[in-house]
């Protein structure tokens, strides 16, 4: 594939075996780049890498725990082996965390949502940026949410860790920068899929109303009215991951349908 905006650049996809990171993995395929395929379950990642190689680009399937160091170094390890250097690295794995109050939420939930959002996405900046420094470019792409921004009652670990990424993603593109590494955090709104039904059924219940009821409020909220499709944030990581934004950096990006806009 000649002529596209990611021509034979490398990139690593965490969370890729499904929604968002799926279709993040297929159009960095698109648009000319090989994908190393990260995430726990293999059988997912497998499907992501069929489509991967339909597009005419070469995928790599590594099975990755981000809460086990190890494992990520691992990733970074068969990573450049396979392509000899990594270009982008997409942090997308994340989980929504428990649905409860505070004081009635699982603590251990509470700490494991912290250790996949948070400490693992720096398990991986903490693996792949010395090679990008040593080359002097490279971009990283964080998938926040608009969560981490605006409240969403009964989500205060999920809430917490998006908020987390912000500075992480704004503090880490001062450090980096002068290296040529370029760091944006990408905050989608309401995402179609299952997690946004979930969340939908999640808030109904916390609050003794009808799903129909939250689900409408949320498109009330949006000025386009409708729900964000993960082609749209796909599209942002590729924005973000390319030429055409050589001079973005630190930048928190929205793509909320208007939901949050700042």
């Amino acid at each position: 594939m000649t002529g596209e905006l990611l021509d034979d650049q490398v990139a690593v996809v965490t969370g890729a075996g499904r929604g968002i990171g799926a279709r993040i993995a297929a159009r960095l395929a698109e648009q000319g780049a090989d994908v190393v395929l990260a995430g726990r379950q293999s059988a997912t990642l497998e499907a992501t890498a069929a489509e991967v190689r339909r597009l005419g680009r070469r995928p790599l399937v590594v099975p990755t725990d981000l809460r086990v160091r190890s494992d990520v170094d691992a990733l970074a390890e068969q990573a450049l082996s396979e392509f000899g250097r990594v270009d982008l690295l997409v942090n997308n794995s994340g989980m929504g965390g428990p649905s409860a109050v505070l004081w009635e939420a699982d603590p251990v939930e509470w700490e494991e949502t912290i250790a996949v959002n948070v400490v693992g996405t720096y398990w991986c900046c903490r693996a792949f940026l010395p090679g990008m420094i040593d080359r002097q470019r490279g971009s990283i792409v964080f998938i926040g949410s608009m969560t981490g921004k605006r409240p969403l009652f009964g989500r205060t670990p999920y809430a917490t860790s998006k908020m987390a990424l912000v500075g992480l993603a704004r503090t880490l593109a001062l450090e980096a920068g002068p290296h040529g590494v370029r760091v944006n955090l990408i905050s989608p709104g309401a995402v179609e899929g299952e997690r946004i039904e979930w969340v939908f059924q999640a808030q109904a219940t916390a609050r003794d109303v009808p799903v129909e009821q939250v689900r409408a409020e949320f498109l009330e909220d949006t000025p386009l009215a409708k729900l964000v499709r993960s082609d749209d944030v796909a599209d942002a990581v590729v924005f973000l991951a390319s030429d055409m934004s050589a001079s973005i950096t630190g930048t928190d990006l929205n793509v909320s349908g208007g939901a949050t806009m700042y």
